[in-house]
């Protein structure tokens, strides 16, 4: 394998060194420049360059390395005295990489006779060439490198790259015309991204923008990144994140690390190569991830290209919690980016919740706004066997967590009104959190005590609706019936005459149960009275509601109201009388 690998490198580095030999020994012809036409129609065909050891002119090619396995690259200068600029932008790993000038020979065997050399001499001639070359440029590491030079003579250009750590991906740019095409966004003269204002889940970033847009007219737009870990020095080092694997990288089809062009050329078929026994382990490498798969592969880091404004805000960021902030500025024209030098900050802590205290036997009103949270304590005086907790949501279901001496004891959503027993301890103390709902503020009336008697709040069915039976509906009366429980309680029943277009989104801003009676207008009033039953399946009341008038809507509600004077509201009941009896 080893030798096959050999001979297929040697065969494809002196089929470069030939064609530039080539037009080296001719009188006649010369090499042309570059033809613009020409080069627009190869970039559009990205298989003319994939993963061959060419390096076209003025194009940024993608590869990949295995790790310990050098890879080599090819240039031409045609003439002395070119500029010429090399950059190589590592992803995921630090590489290693070497240019190295190979002057070409004066003449070659054959004489131009088209003759091809036996493979003994193009070994001896390629042994040669290779103690001719010329170290130029060398670099280690991770950061985006270039190797720029105003005046190159001309030559056969060799780069060398290898990773030490793991396969990697990479990219490679060379260009005889840097001044011309410029594909790469410049950086003003302070590169640094600040941070000018800090909250508790927001950052907000500046930077200043891009000569590129205002000097050479080209359009930029600027990519945020946002990650816990790190800064990132390039885009295509944010792409192998997100496809963050330890076994990633695979050879482009046919899985080889050659082009079929170059497997067609020499003869070799597509089942053979040096990195064969990677094909099995080896997992295909998606080039662009989308941020919805990154999130499914619980990748924490978020890309947000915002256009060409210079200022932007992160937000929906964590409390108390150290983030890192890229900028890079895309050439959407070219799509090669430049990174601004990064910065990170902590989010501001989040303000400590006050906790108030319970006193035993006493109920107290809580207040919690849409989606926040409150904590009380409870410390009984005593040592105590048990711990009840009653709680009265008045509005929206809320979560409730107890834990007591930070233990978890009882976590859950409730609604309407519900009662706990706890485990006592001696001198233990108990912490209650209590969460609002996402759709809007809660209400809740909450009563710990560890010497339990009478319940503060009534019992209540399972069923709270108020129902009207339709066919005893009248011009002047409506008839309802709810259901009780086996506790003696007070019910109270109250009308109120609404308009007549009066909407369910009216009726339910006045859904909070914990309002008593004692607000209501006594001209609302229609009775009050005791009702239970021992059989809960009997627990049913009825009661008819006349002095109503014709074809006009009213609002039922139902009170109960325990012993210790507290009352809960039933659902509300729209019923409109009938116009003609």
């Amino acid at each position: 394998m080893q030798m096959i690998a050999s001979r297929m490198m040697l065969a494809i580095s002196w089929m470069v060194i030939s064609l530039v030999l080539l037009a080296t020994n001719s009188r006649t012809q010369k090499l042309p420049t570059r033809d613009e036409e020409l080069f627009q129609m190869q970039l559009r065909d990205k298989s003319l360059f994939h993963d061959s050891s060419i390096i076209p002119d003025g194009a940024e090619i993608s590869s990949y390395l295995f790790r310990d396995a050098p890879k080599r690259y090819y240039f031409v200068v045609e003439e002395d005295n070119t500029p010429l600029s090399i950059t190589i932008t590592p992803c995921d790993a630090p590489l290693e990489w070497k240019l190295t000038l190979q002057e070409l020979p004066e003449e070659s065997s054959g004489e131009g006779s088209g003759e091809p050399e036996p493979l003994e001499q193009q070994k001896q001639r390629q042994q040669v060439l290779n103690e001719l070359g010329t170290d130029l440029y060398s670099y280690k590491g991770n950061d985006v490198e270039s190797y720029l030079a105003s005046n190159s003579p001309s030559g056969l250009y060799r780069l060398e790259l290898i990773s030490t750590e793991k396969d990697t991906n990479f990219k490679v740019y060379a260009t005889t015309t840097p001044d011309s095409d410029q594909p790469y966004p410049e950086l003003p003269y302070d590169p640094r991204v600040d941070v000018t204002s800090l909250g508790h889940t927001t950052v907000t970033l500046v930077w200043k923008p891009s000569p590129t847009i205002s000097q050479l007219r080209q359009p930029v737009q600027y990519c945020v990144i946002i990650n816990k870990e790190h800064n990132f020095k390039s885009l295509c080092a944010v792409e192998a994140k997100l496809n963050a694997d330890d076994a990633f990288m695979t050879a482009p089809k046919p899985g080889l690390d050659f082009s079929p062009f170059d497997f067609a050329y020499f003869g070799f078929t597509s089942d053979h190569g040096p990195h064969r026994e990677r094909k099995n382990r080896a997992k295909p490498v998606t080039p662009r991830l989308s941020l919805h798969a990154a999130r499914a592969r619980k990748v924490d880091l978020q890309q947000i290209c915002i256009g060409n404004k210079n200022i932007f805000t992160v937000s929906g960021l964590k409390p108390d919690t150290q983030y890192y902030f890229d900028i890079f500025a895309v050439n959407t024209n070219s799509n090669m980016s430049t990174a601004y030098v990064g910065t990170f900050a902590k989010t501001k802590e989040e303000a400590k919740q006050k906790t108030m205290e319970l006193k035993d036997g006493k109920v107290t009103d809580v207040f919690i706004k849409r989606k926040g949270v409150k904590f009380l304590r409870f410390s009984p005086v005593s040592s105590h066997q048990k711990v009840m907790l009653y709680v009265h949501s008045c509005l929206d279901a809320v979560q409730i967590q107890v834990r007591r001496d930070g233990k978890l004891l009882l976590s859950q959503n409730m609604e309407g009104v519900r009662q706990f027993q706890l485990r006592g301890k001696p001198k233990a103390k108990y912490l209650i959190r209590l969460k609002g709902s996402k759709r809007g503020a809660s209400m809740l009336k909450i009563l710990a005590t560890n010497r339990p008697n009478k319940q503060p709040f009534p019992s209540l069915p399972e069923d709270t609706r108020i129902k009207v039976f339709d066919k005893l509906r009248t011009c002047s009366s409506v008839t309802v019936a709810w259901l009780g429980t086996q506790d003696r309680n007070k019910f109270c029943v109250y009308r109120k005459l609404v308009e007549n277009n009066y909407s369910e989104e009216q009726k339910k801003r006045e859904q909070n149960q914990c309002i008593g009676p004692d607000t209501r207008k006594k001209s609302e009033k229609v009775v009050c009275k005791y009702f239970h039953s021992h059989i809960l399946q009997k627990a049913v009341t009825t009661e008819t509601i006349r002095g109503l008038q014709p074809g006009k809507s009213y609002l039922l509600d139902v009170y109960v109201i325990g012993h210790g004077g507290h009352s809960v509201k039933y659902q509300s009941k729209l019923v409109k009388t009938r116009r003609s009896c």
